[in-house]
């Protein structure tokens, strides 16, 4: 034991001898601090700090004195390879700097059995490699116009590793780089989006775990277990990165993904059980640019996580799609890696706030906050009072260099209509795009829903929404719809479709359901997982009026607004079906015709349908449906459509209503009512309350789901 004992002296003389004084003294002092119940000797600090230390360490003969100092290496040893908060690059973070040891770039080649062919990677071997020496790996992974050779010639990330490593912030490591797209040709030439080619970058995850990793630990000397293998990659890299770690979590304890493309699976499919990826991940960075058009494919997988409680860290930073911030990502990310997990730090790296995507592109506000709230920030140093009306009036306030600022409280999911009151005056903010609502051109935000993916666009099959202009004979005028035709309506000219006829709300138009309402995108997913029937959708702005009859002024009877001396119902049966029957493919009988709307639309589509059943099978009233006054019979509403329950349930197909649980008490109150009062007839019908979201978008986006889904089912 004595000669163990002065061995462990003599080494430990050695490794203090090259320490520096001043951060020794550091470590000395922190150890007296924070070390209660411990009594240091006092010849330890000067010790550590003078030249006489191995004059000094003879002279400690006590086990409780060798344990200390033994003690004190082994903290300075955590203190240095801990994990602390990485910040944004600083400039110059990827420039090449002489007065530094710098690490080794080389081409391999491996025989892939599942390719059958030999296929090439580079790799980075860290300053100071050496063969006797064991290493972790991170596996780094380009993007869908790349090949192994992207990052090297976009990236630089030796530079990047290099530098890191002369300041002593990250482990030292070997850094894979390649080529995910796993086929014989896997040049990056042509067209990247061929099928093939997208395919092969899945078949990478068999020719990385059978092939590639093999490979690497038997030609190098690496670390083989899970702890000391991480795997990253930007966009296509990105999305296989998240699929093939969280997949194989045996394999990596270590994932990020920057900017990751819609390859990436949904969140369910990554991560299906929540507890087995807490309990085995070391770290899971998901990272993107604020104004990237991909972000909602990070953006859902954050949401996933954050509601299922996985420890992660989702980082924003100013960006597009494109290498600056893919660097930064490596850059952030790689001083985490292969250290003691601390996941205070993760808080530190929250992201801020992003870009609404209603902004203007590549306007930074307003920004949404991960809570929902709203910040906006607009210069107007002339202006005396600044206040943003979004659901509620909020003051701004003004500093110094002009700009008004506000940060709202948290918004309910889904678009919003919002307005700037300058000085007194409404205006459209000049950040926002603009849309039709509110009788008149406005600003919108939409805030982002956990569940958006149904109305997000997907690498999917697309229709179009075509302008149709045409003369209404009613209102002596030329009218515009809009007209959704299905995916492949131009391929099969043989083919014929049902038609669903789509309205919109009191102070929209018929631009509404497409811009605000994403019917499009919501339709496309639809009928690609096979829940919707493919079917044509028109849409036409809800007012009209006949210029032989005379306008009535009396807006106080029953009904929503807009209805008075409104014909559109007329115009619809009488201009508007013949007009699409004769301009498209439609299957022209009832049996291949509904109709439904939001909220005035809703009131409109059962005033439309329940007089003309000779024309319609399906009917969906969105947060409105038939005006049913306090104490009416229902059954003798619409000429007592109503009155024999067993024949209107043969002869419609679908009654459809929904309400948001948060709307207004009277129009909650009366869908619900008009809902309870179909029941006690004994109409057969749907209803569907759409949680959380008031009388908004979000209701309307959910309703049109679930309607889209139920109708034209032979």
């Amino acid at each position: 034991m004595k000669k163990i004992l002065e061995k462990i002296s003599v080494n430990l003389t050695l490794i203090i001898a090259g320490m520096k004084n001043l951060l020794l003294k550091h470590l000395a002092d922190a150890l007296v601090k924070d070390l209660p119940g411990r009594n240091l000797p006092e010849k330890f600090i000067p010790f550590l700090c003078c030249s006489a230390g191995t004059q000094q360490l003879n002279k400690i003969s006590t086990m409780k004195h060798l344990i200390l100092l033994i003690f004190a290496v082994s903290a300075f040893s955590l203190f240095a390879n801990a994990q602390t908060t990485p910040k944004q690059a600083p400039q110059e973070f990827d420039s090449l700097r002489t007065d530094i040891a710098h690490g080794k770039i080389d081409s391999i080649s491996y025989t892939s059995k599942t390719v059958g062919t030999k296929r090439k990677a580079l790799i980075y071997t860290p300053p100071g490699y050496s063969k006797k020496e064991k290493y972790p790996v991170l596996y780094l992974l380009h993007g869908i116009g790349g090949d192994e050779k992207e990052w090297l010639n976009g990236g630089k990330p030796q530079v990047i590793l290099d530098n890191l490593y002369s300041e002593n912030k990250i482990k030292p490591m070997i850094v894979v780089m390649p080529n995910g797209r796993a086929m014989k040709d896997d040049r990056a030439v042509g067209n990247f989006f061929d099928s093939t080619k997208v395919k092969a970058f899945a078949t990478f995850e068999r020719d990385l775990l059978n092939d590639l990793i093999p490979y690497i630990e038997k030609a190098f000397p690496v670390l083989k277990d899970r702890e000391n293998r991480a795997i990253a990659g930007l966009s296509m890299g990105g999305g296989q990165s998240l699929n093939f770690g969280l997949g194989n979590l045996d394999k990596f304890a270590w994932i990020g993904g920057f900017s990751s493309a819609p390859n990436t699976k949904r969140p369910e499919e990554l991560v299906p059980d929540p507890e087995a990826a807490k309990s085995k991940l070391k770290l899971l960075w998901i990272s993107c640019g604020a104004s990237d058009v991909l972000i909602t494919f990070s953006k859902r997988t954050h949401d996933y996580l954050y509601l299922k409680k996985v420890p992660h860290i989702y980082y924003i930073e100013p960006g597009v799609h494109d290498f600056k911030v893919w660097k930064n990502g490596l850059y952030m990310f790689s001083q985490l890696l292969f250290k003691p997990v601390d996941t205070a730090i993760y808080s530190q790296l929250s992201v801020d706030g992003m870009p609404a995507s209603t902004n203007i592109p590549g306007i930074q506000y307003p920004q949404i906050l991960p809570d929902n709230r709203v910040v906006f920030r607009i210069k107007a140093p002339e202006a005396h009072r600044l206040v943003v009306d979004l659901g509620k009036k909020y003051e701004m306030i003004k500093d110094t260099g002009g700009y008004w600022i506000l940060t709202t409280d948290p918004i309910v999911e889904g678009f919003h209509y919002y307005s700037l009151i300058i000085d007194g005056i409404p205006v459209v903010d000049p950040a926002s795009q603009s849309f039709y609502g509110m009788g008149r051109m406005a600003s919108g935000i939409d805030i982002p829903d956990k569940d958006m993916d149904f109305y997000q666009p997907r690498n999917v099959p697309h229709g179009q929404v075509r302008s149709v202009n045409y003369f209404s004979n009613i209102t002596k005028a030329w009218r515009r719809a809009y007209v959704y035709t299905p995916p492949g309506y131009d391929d099969n000219i043989d083919k014929r479709y049902p038609v669903l006829y789509l309205q919109h709300g009191a102070g929209e138009d018929e631009t509404g359901w497409s811009t605000q309402g994403k019917m499009d995108f919501i339709l496309d997913n639809l009928i690609a997982e096979k829940k919707a029937t493919p079917m044509i959708v028109v849409m036409d702005r809800g007012y009209a009026t006949d210029p032989t009859k005379p306008i009535n002024t009396n807006t106080g009877g029953p009904g929503p607004r807009g209805m008075s001396s409104n014909v559109f119902p007329e115009v619809l049966v009488k201009d508007i079906i013949p007009m699409i029957d004769k301009t498209f493919r439609t299957v022209t009988d009832r049996d291949h015709r509904a109709m439904a709307g939001l909220s005035m639309g809703g009131f409109q589509t059962f005033q439309t349908t329940m007089t003309n059943l000779d024309k319609f099978s399906y009917i969906g009233g969105f947060s409105g449906a038939g005006f049913l006054q306090q104490g009416g019979d229902i059954k003798q509403m619409y000429n007592g459509a109503w009155a024999d329950p067993a024949a209107f349930n043969q002869k419609v197909k679908l009654v459809y209503v929904s309400i948001g649980t948060a709307e207004p008490e009277r129009m909650y109150t009366g869908v619900k009512g008009f809902h309870e009062a179909l029941e006690k007839a004994g109409i057969k019908h749907v209803y569907y309350e759409s949680h959380g979201t008031s009388h908004e978008w979000q209701t309307w986006r959910r309703s049109l789901r679930q309607f889209a889904s139920l109708i034209f089912k032979d």
